[in-house]
């Protein structure tokens, strides 16, 4: 028996990490996550990998799918079509702790990229999906868990009921309300109660090929990206100042968070739609 029943609110892909989202209606569960998802990354001239943290004008590079290809859209330019399936030459990136061979996308997507970050020597690379880049095992478990160019887990899962209560905290402080853009979480779920997903578990996602199942490993800690106005590119400091006022999270010591860090622990092949049921189990310490 289940502890809970939910709903599946939303799912987003982001093609570019730390660029826009992309709210989809289904999406295909791939080992590494949601398919495309944290598939390209910008990186500097010596490979490193660039976010909204540095570059906060980021999140005004709009992605959208078309056919086979990634198409980026932003401000003052030409659209930028990224193929799904071409790349033009090796590169060697490093994303957090992980260095790990990539494939350029070539010197038009190179000047694209640092025309709009007003940056020179801006590469975009895309993941070779041949690499095992893994979670770390010290929250996993038993689980072997892959990533695209993810900060370190193959799917983020949020709570709306959360943003809904964030929201009305931020009101009281007369603060203007966020959406979920601002914290990138690829499943929300619609059902549980305000910060439920901090003590779940487990979620089993019914679908026609069969169940999806998560498993929800870490609390994700946030920087300064949710205070970055997704519409406008600039940094603020909200919703931080108030997340810092009631989200400390002794599992991370003290770490400011919002959101779930999830492996998948069943459903590789199979395909995640918005509106599916959803249930699953908690597990208080």
């Amino acid at each position: 028996m289940s502890d809970f029943t939910a709903r599946l609110a939303a799912l987003h892909v982001h093609p570019v990490k730390s660029c826009a989202g992309i709210a989809v209606q289904e999406a295909f569960v791939e080992e590494t996550g949601l398919d495309l998802d944290r598939a390209w990354m910008v990186v500097d001239r010596d490979g490193e990998f660039l976010s909204q943290r540095e570059l906060p004008a980021m999140a005004r590079i709009v992605p959208a799918l078309k056919g086979g290809e990634v198409v980026l859209r932003a401000p003052g330019m030409l659209a930028l079509h990224l193929s799904v399936d071409r790349v033009e030459q090796p590169l060697r990136v490093r994303v957090w702790d992980d260095e790990l061979p990539a494939y350029d996308m070539g010197p038009l997507a190179a000047q694209w990229m640092s025309d709009c970050l007003g940056r020179p020597g801006l590469r975009l690379a895309r993941f070779d999906t041949e690499q095992r880049r893994l979670s770390s095992r010290r929250w996993t478990g038993d689980v072997e868990a892959l990533n695209a160019f993810s900060d370190g887990y193959p799917l983020l899962v949020a709570g709306q009921a959360s943003l809904d209560d964030l929201n009305t905290r931020l009101a009281a402080r007369g603060a203007a309300p966020v959406d979920m853009r601002r914290f990138r979480a690829n499943l929300v779920l619609e059902g549980l109660d305000p910060w439920a997903e901090d003590n779940v578990r487990e979620l089993r996602i019914a679908t026609p090929e069969g169940p999806v199942v998560l498993r929800l490993v870490k609390p994700c800690v946030r920087c300064s990206i949710p205070n970055v106005d997704p519409d406008t590119g600039t940094t603020g400091h909200e919703p931080g100042d108030t997340l810092a006022g009631f989200r400390a999270d002794a599992r991370m010591n003290g770490g400011i968070t919002f959101g779930m860090n999830t492996v998948i622990v069943e459903g590789i092949g199979r395909t995640l739609r918005v509106g599916q049921a959803v249930e699953g189990d908690y597990a208080f310490d």
